[in-house]
């Protein structure tokens, strides 16, 4: 805001007025261009769009102010965030959770949108009744376009708020996967939207405009997961057959632009690129991390942290900078009052229906303060932002929508998150807790019994995907048929004994373990109350949230 402030006045006292060369007209053009190239002299000279001339804004009087080029915003900035946050989640808890993460992260960002878009669009006919708007003006696209937008809620703030707090870990887990994963489903949301108004199908329901967004929204989901995963096994190899562990600077190096690349590639490919480098930083996590030197993963994790902290500062300046220089904001009183309205009903409708539908098959339920708190924590920042900048400025709806997601992701983190630390007073939630607790070691042994455990996932990463990529796991020989010996040959390693073996299972920093006590955890976890349970752990939240019940028993 204060950056705003600085230089919306001192470019007001020194800029002058705008020099207009030449004015001519183009009768045989119906429509106004975005890019207009002119051959009026021996050369050709290209001129882009930067807005309207009109009484309210005669020739803009800082015309570059607003133009800075939202892609470097999206290319830049707003991966580092993305992956740190991804390559920081606490994996045991979230995949204790997993179930759970996913159902709000997908199916509640899906409910956040069409009740946003529901909610808006029943106030902008209201907005035409009422004479503040024409018919027409806000068709269901474009509102269903806003409530993608603003049902991304924002990973930074999130973590921000939660790591000052020190919340319960498991609540901790909910709303950080499902405000990272949200993410992803709320970009790609809206990118099937734009699609679907870009085959003129905006103002009318057309069947195969909206099968194919669909379609797109599927492709483009599943094909940005699995680009991230194949940059993650590029990266995985590279640093366990090569000696990058000596040099750490370079291991550093070569995995910083290994994971951009994979946002990048996507983003050349058509696909998402926050959700590749999504999936890319998960899976970082879970096995190239283990190949990493000690020093290496040190480097990389400050790294991604001072590059997610700059990111973090540049996109909250430049959203306080677009608040109080942009020239064409449009403020219609009951849209923004509807916006507001809709965004705590959608969350209403997102957290307490998925919440009371998970509890009728989780063991360790979601308690209701735990919901509430849920229901007022929907903070919006710069994900939000770079789609509502990133948009195509070129009507008055499109201003609107700017304006009234800025005003929406201030309220959120000024207000909202200001009154977070009352609100957990209020609903008496426990916080002060270790984010990496070491009374529950058996969590870390209890995923280490692959053999015995008939969770298809577990025996997928165990057996193959962690051999393969890492020096962890049984040898590839044991696990492969005989016909694929070669194979086996060819990406096996030298493999640790089976108690080093639980060190690639634990946390990487972990340097020790207590081996007396991991035998005692080992025979108690192999109890009869375990063994009618051993998917459910493995397996987590999609066992329905019986793991963290079974880990206070033991």
């Amino acid at each position: 805001m204060l950056l705003g402030l600085a230089v919306k006045y001192l470019t007001t006292l020194n800029h002058g007025e705008p020099d207009v060369d030449h004015v001519c007209r183009c009768g045989g053009m119906n429509s106004t261009p975005h890019i207009l190239t002119i051959n009026a002299t021996p050369h050709v000279h290209c001129y882009r769009r930067v807005g309207k001339v009109n009484q309210a804004c005669p020739l803009l009087s800082a015309p570059h102010m607003e133009t800075f080029d939202p892609e470097v915003i999206f290319n830049l900035f707003l991966s580092p965030i993305i992956f740190h946050g991804a390559y920081t989640l606490n994996q045991k808890r979230f995949i204790m959770n997993l179930g759970s993460v996913l159902a709000f992260a997908f199916l509640g960002t899906i409910i956040s949108c069409l009740t946003i878009g529901a909610c808006v669009y029943g106030f902008t006919r209201l907005m035409v009744l009422l004479g503040q708007a024409a018919d027409g003006d806000f068709v269901l696209s474009d509102c269903l376009l806003f409530g993608a937008i603003m049902s991304a809620t924002d990973p930074v703030s999130v973590l921000g708020l939660l790591s000052e707090l020190h919340v319960d870990l498991d609540l901790h887990s909910l709303l950080f996967g499902e405000s990272v994963l949200n993410d992803a489903v709320a970009i790609v949301l809206t990118h099937a939207i734009t699609t679907y108004n870009q085959m003129d199908a905006g103002h009318t329901f057309n069947h195969t405009a909206f099968l194919r967004s669909v379609g797109y929204f599927l492709g483009v989901l599943v094909g940005s997961f699995l680009l991230g995963f194949i940059f993650t096994v590029i990266t995985a190899l590279l640093t366990k057959f090569t000696k990058l562990h000596k040099r750490p600077l370079l291991e550093t190096s070569v995995f910083f632009l290994l994971s951009w690349s994979s946002f990048l590639s996507a983003e050349a490919s058509g696909l998402s690129g926050v959700v590749a480098v999504l999936f890319c930083g998960m899976s970082q996590a879970k096995y190239t991390i283990h190949n990493l030197s000690s020093e290496g993963r040190t480097r990389t994790e400050q790294l991604f942290e001072v590059f997610n902290f700059l990111g973090e500062i540049f996109i909250f300046s430049y959203m306080g900078y677009v608040l109080l220089t942009f020239p064409h904001h449009v403020f219609k009183a009951l849209f923004i009052s509807g916006a507001f309205l809709s965004m705590f009903i959608s969350r209403a409708c997102n957290i307490y229906p998925l919440s009371f539908l998970l509890n009728l098959g989780r063991t360790n339920k979601i308690p209701l303060s735990f919901q509430h708190f849920m229901m007022c924590t929907g903070l919006r920042g710069a994900v939000a932002f770079s789609l509502a900048i990133h948009l195509d400025k070129s009507t008055e709806v499109r201003h609107t929508i700017l304006t009234t997601t800025l005003l929406l992701i201030a309220f959120t983190v000024w207000v909202l998150g200001a009154a977070a630390d009352p609100i957990l007073r209020t609903l008496d939630i426990s916080v002060g807790e270790d984010e990496n607790p070491e009374e529950h070691p058996s969590l870390e042994v209890a995923t280490e019994r692959p053999e015995t455990t008939p969770g298809l996932l577990h025996r997928l990463d165990h057996k193959y995907l962690k051999p393969v990529l890492t020096h962890c796991g049984p040898p590839l020989a044991d696990s492969l048929p005989q016909c694929c010996g070669a194979f086996a040959r060819l990406f096996s390693s030298a493999h640790v004994q089976e108690v080093e073996e639980r060190l690639c299972e634990t946390e990487p920093d972990a340097s020790t373990l207590d081996l007396e006590k991991t035998d005692i955890q080992l025979v108690s976890i192999s109890g009869d109350s375990a063994s009618e349970h051993q998917e459910d752990l493995v397996e987590g939240d999609l066992g329905l949230g019986t793991a963290p019940a079974l880990t206070r028993e033991a």
